[in-house]
Protein backbone atom coordinates (compact mmCIF):
# COMPACT_ATOMS: atom_id res chain seq x y z
CA UNK A 1 0.00 0.00 0.00
CA UNK A 2 1.25 3.30 -0.89
CA UNK A 3 2.03 5.77 2.20
CA UNK A 4 3.26 8.60 0.52
CA UNK A 5 3.21 9.92 -3.71
CA UNK A 6 4.23 13.00 -4.83
CA UNK A 7 3.35 13.77 -8.37
CA UNK A 8 5.61 16.94 -10.06
CA UNK A 9 5.95 18.41 -6.84
CA UNK A 10 7.26 22.21 -6.94
CA UNK A 11 8.15 25.26 -4.14
CA UNK A 12 7.84 28.58 -5.26
CA UNK A 13 9.29 31.67 -3.34
CA UNK A 14 8.77 35.19 -3.97
CA UNK A 15 11.87 37.74 -3.30
CA UNK A 16 12.39 41.02 -3.65
CA UNK A 17 8.77 41.60 -1.88
CA UNK A 18 8.70 43.74 1.67
CA UNK A 19 9.51 40.94 3.62
CA UNK A 20 12.83 40.37 2.22
CA UNK A 21 13.56 43.88 0.98
CA UNK A 22 11.68 46.04 3.42
CA UNK A 23 8.05 48.02 2.73
CA UNK A 24 10.08 51.35 2.50
CA UNK A 25 12.38 50.53 -0.17
CA UNK A 26 9.45 48.60 -2.08
CA UNK A 27 7.39 51.37 -2.52
CA UNK A 28 10.44 53.60 -3.32
CA UNK A 29 11.13 51.09 -6.30
CA UNK A 30 7.83 51.30 -7.18
CA UNK A 31 7.41 54.79 -7.56
CA UNK A 32 10.87 54.70 -9.27
CA UNK A 33 9.10 51.59 -11.86
CA UNK A 34 12.19 49.46 -10.58
CA UNK A 35 10.57 46.98 -8.71
CA UNK A 36 11.21 43.80 -10.23
CA UNK A 37 9.60 40.55 -8.28
CA UNK A 38 11.32 37.16 -8.25
CA UNK A 39 10.92 33.77 -7.81
CA UNK A 40 13.19 31.28 -6.52
CA UNK A 41 12.58 27.73 -6.97
CA UNK A 42 13.01 25.62 -3.89
CA UNK A 43 12.08 22.57 -5.31
CA UNK A 44 10.76 21.81 -9.02
CA UNK A 45 9.06 18.20 -10.37
CA UNK A 46 9.81 15.88 -7.23
CA UNK A 47 7.91 12.52 -8.23
CA UNK A 48 8.74 9.29 -5.86
CA UNK A 49 6.25 6.89 -3.95
CA UNK A 50 6.77 5.07 -0.73
CA UNK A 51 5.21 1.73 -0.12
CA UNK A 52 4.40 0.71 4.04
CA UNK A 53 8.06 -0.46 5.89
CA UNK A 54 10.12 1.68 3.54
CA UNK A 55 12.95 3.49 4.34
CA UNK A 56 13.61 6.62 2.24
CA UNK A 57 17.41 8.11 2.59
CA UNK A 58 17.21 11.74 1.12
CA UNK A 59 20.78 12.90 -0.42
CA UNK A 60 22.04 16.74 -2.09
CA UNK A 61 24.79 19.05 -1.00
CA UNK A 62 24.11 21.89 1.37
CA UNK A 63 21.08 23.89 0.00
CA UNK A 64 19.83 21.19 -2.26
CA UNK A 65 15.78 21.31 -0.72
CA UNK A 66 16.18 18.54 1.42
CA UNK A 67 14.22 20.08 4.06
CA UNK A 68 11.94 22.01 2.23
CA UNK A 69 10.62 18.90 0.92
CA UNK A 70 10.31 16.65 4.59
CA UNK A 71 8.13 20.25 5.42
CA UNK A 72 5.86 20.21 2.10
CA UNK A 73 5.63 15.88 3.20
CA UNK A 74 5.22 17.02 7.16
CA UNK A 75 2.08 19.11 5.88
CA UNK A 76 4.19 22.24 7.24
CA UNK A 77 4.70 24.01 3.72
CA UNK A 78 1.83 23.87 1.05
CA UNK A 79 3.00 22.83 -2.45
CA UNK A 80 2.94 25.87 -5.52
CA UNK A 81 2.64 22.85 -7.66
CA UNK A 82 1.83 18.96 -8.47
CA UNK A 83 0.12 17.19 -6.50
CA UNK A 84 0.43 14.64 -3.22
CA UNK A 85 -0.81 11.58 -1.03
CA UNK A 86 0.07 11.28 2.25
CA UNK A 87 -2.30 8.47 4.51
CA UNK A 88 -1.25 7.84 7.81
CA UNK A 89 0.00 9.91 11.40
CA UNK A 90 3.25 11.02 11.08
CA UNK A 91 5.99 11.97 13.55
CA UNK A 92 8.28 14.30 12.19
CA UNK A 93 11.87 16.02 13.84
CA UNK A 94 13.11 18.66 11.32
CA UNK A 95 15.00 20.98 13.72
CA UNK A 96 16.39 20.28 16.81
CA UNK A 97 14.16 22.33 19.69
CA UNK A 98 11.49 22.63 17.22
CA UNK A 99 8.18 21.91 19.47
CA UNK A 100 9.97 22.68 22.77
CA UNK A 101 9.10 25.37 25.24
CA UNK A 102 12.58 26.23 26.84
CA UNK A 103 10.96 27.00 30.53
CA UNK A 104 9.34 23.79 30.62
CA UNK A 105 10.94 20.99 31.92
CA UNK A 106 12.07 17.55 30.41
CA UNK A 107 9.32 15.95 31.82
CA UNK A 108 6.72 18.93 30.66
CA UNK A 109 7.95 18.60 27.24
CA UNK A 110 7.67 15.66 26.60
CA UNK A 111 3.75 15.53 27.19
CA UNK A 112 3.68 18.88 25.29
CA UNK A 113 5.49 17.43 22.04
CA UNK A 114 2.86 14.35 22.30
CA UNK A 115 0.18 16.71 22.50
CA UNK A 116 1.38 18.24 19.19
CA UNK A 117 1.72 15.07 18.18
CA UNK A 118 -2.03 14.63 18.71
CA UNK A 119 -1.31 11.61 21.54
CA UNK A 120 -4.03 11.66 24.77
CA UNK A 121 -2.04 12.44 28.29
CA UNK A 122 -3.72 8.80 29.18
CA UNK A 123 -1.16 7.63 26.12
CA UNK A 124 1.40 9.60 27.09
CA UNK A 125 1.15 8.71 30.91
CA UNK A 126 1.66 4.85 29.61
CA UNK A 127 4.81 6.04 27.22
CA UNK A 128 6.27 8.42 29.07
CA UNK A 129 8.80 6.16 30.83
CA UNK A 130 9.85 4.25 27.90
CA UNK A 131 10.84 7.66 26.35
CA UNK A 132 12.58 9.19 29.14
CA UNK A 133 14.78 5.83 29.70
CA UNK A 134 15.22 5.37 26.24
CA UNK A 135 16.60 9.05 26.23
CA UNK A 136 18.55 8.27 28.54
CA UNK A 137 17.33 11.79 30.72
CA UNK A 138 15.77 10.39 34.42
CA UNK A 139 18.36 12.20 36.46
CA UNK A 140 16.95 15.33 33.53
CA UNK A 141 13.87 15.23 33.96
CA UNK A 142 13.11 17.90 36.34
CA UNK A 143 15.48 20.37 34.50
CA UNK A 144 14.74 23.19 32.14
CA UNK A 145 14.67 22.43 28.61
CA UNK A 146 17.20 25.03 27.58
CA UNK A 147 19.72 24.01 30.29
CA UNK A 148 20.53 20.17 28.16
CA UNK A 149 22.89 20.31 26.26
CA UNK A 150 22.09 19.95 22.15
CA UNK A 151 22.69 16.14 22.10
CA UNK A 152 20.17 15.33 24.88
CA UNK A 153 17.94 17.40 23.16
CA UNK A 154 18.77 15.62 20.21
CA UNK A 155 18.11 12.15 22.17
CA UNK A 156 14.20 13.80 23.93
CA UNK A 157 12.99 14.36 20.71
CA UNK A 158 13.95 11.45 18.67
CA UNK A 159 12.56 8.95 21.44
CA UNK A 160 9.50 10.99 21.31
CA UNK A 161 9.01 10.79 17.62
CA UNK A 162 9.88 6.89 17.43
CA UNK A 163 7.95 5.84 20.80
CA UNK A 164 5.06 6.93 19.89
CA UNK A 165 4.78 4.40 17.36
CA UNK A 166 4.14 6.76 14.25
CA UNK A 167 2.74 5.25 10.90
CA UNK A 168 4.96 7.88 9.04
CA UNK A 169 8.53 8.85 10.38
CA UNK A 170 10.37 11.43 9.38
CA UNK A 171 14.12 12.96 10.45
CA UNK A 172 15.86 15.53 9.16
CA UNK A 173 19.40 15.47 10.21
CA UNK A 174 18.55 14.27 13.68
CA UNK A 175 20.96 11.51 14.31
CA UNK A 176 24.08 12.80 13.50
CA UNK A 177 24.07 15.00 16.77
CA UNK A 178 24.00 12.75 19.55
CA UNK A 179 27.34 10.47 20.48
CA UNK A 180 27.69 7.64 18.90
CA UNK A 181 26.61 4.92 21.30
CA UNK A 182 22.93 6.88 20.81
CA UNK A 183 23.68 6.74 17.11
CA UNK A 184 23.88 2.81 17.08
CA UNK A 185 21.22 2.51 19.56
CA UNK A 186 18.68 4.96 17.56
CA UNK A 187 19.77 3.02 14.21
CA UNK A 188 18.45 -0.44 15.91
CA UNK A 189 15.35 1.54 17.24
CA UNK A 190 14.23 3.17 13.60
CA UNK A 191 15.06 -0.53 12.20
CA UNK A 192 12.36 -2.08 14.73
CA UNK A 193 9.98 0.85 14.15
CA UNK A 194 10.14 0.13 10.14
CA UNK A 195 9.44 -3.89 10.74
CA UNK A 196 6.88 -2.27 13.00
CA UNK A 197 5.10 -1.36 9.53
CA UNK A 198 6.17 2.64 10.05
CA UNK A 199 6.93 4.13 6.58
CA UNK A 200 10.03 6.04 7.37
CA UNK A 201 12.32 9.54 5.55
CA UNK A 202 15.58 9.74 6.48
CA UNK A 203 17.78 13.22 5.50
CA UNK A 204 21.43 12.59 5.84
CA UNK A 205 24.88 13.72 5.47
CA UNK A 206 26.40 10.32 5.79
CA UNK A 207 25.99 7.84 3.33
CA UNK A 208 27.14 5.13 5.01
CA UNK A 209 24.39 5.95 7.42
CA UNK A 210 22.10 5.60 4.29
CA UNK A 211 23.53 2.62 2.78
CA UNK A 212 22.89 0.88 6.08
CA UNK A 213 19.44 1.73 6.16
CA UNK A 214 17.32 3.13 3.42
CA UNK A 215 15.65 0.82 1.09
CA UNK A 216 15.33 3.60 -1.85
CA UNK A 217 16.83 6.62 -2.14
CA UNK A 218 16.05 10.27 -3.55
CA UNK A 219 18.77 12.31 -4.83
CA UNK A 220 17.83 16.27 -5.10
CA UNK A 221 20.59 18.88 -5.96
CA UNK A 222 18.97 22.46 -6.34
CA UNK A 223 15.52 21.87 -6.14
CA UNK A 224 15.75 19.24 -9.09
CA UNK A 225 15.40 15.59 -8.56
CA UNK A 226 18.38 13.59 -9.78
CA UNK A 227 17.20 10.16 -9.47
CA UNK A 228 15.26 8.14 -7.28
CA UNK A 229 15.54 4.46 -6.70
CA UNK A 230 17.73 1.37 -5.13
CA UNK A 231 19.54 2.98 -2.74
CA UNK A 232 23.81 1.04 -3.68
CA UNK A 233 23.06 2.50 -7.20
CA UNK A 234 22.60 5.76 -6.31
CA UNK A 235 24.55 6.19 -3.49
CA UNK A 236 27.37 4.93 -5.74
CA UNK A 237 26.72 8.10 -8.53
CA UNK A 238 26.32 10.62 -5.71
CA UNK A 239 29.78 9.43 -3.91
CA UNK A 240 31.25 10.30 -7.56
CA UNK A 241 29.71 13.46 -7.84
CA UNK A 242 30.76 14.06 -4.28
CA UNK A 243 34.37 13.37 -5.46
CA UNK A 244 35.02 14.81 -8.79
CA UNK A 245 33.25 18.15 -7.49
CA UNK A 246 35.90 17.91 -4.68
CA UNK A 247 38.65 17.06 -7.06
CA UNK A 248 37.84 20.31 -8.93
CA UNK A 249 37.88 22.50 -6.25
CA UNK A 250 41.42 21.11 -5.52
CA UNK A 251 42.63 22.14 -8.59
Amino acid sequence: MKKIELNNISVSYITGDFSTTGLKDVIIQKLKRTYVKKEFLALQGITFSLEQGELLGIIGTNGAGKSTLCKVISGIMRPTEGTMSVKGSIASLLELGTGFDPDLTVKENAFLRGALLGYTRDFMNKTYDSIIEFAELKEFEDRKFSHLSSGMKSRLAFSIACLVNPEILILDEVLSVGDGAFRKKSEAKMLEVIQGGATTILVSHSLAQIRRMATKVLWIEKGKQIDFGETEEICDKYEEFLNSRNSKKGK
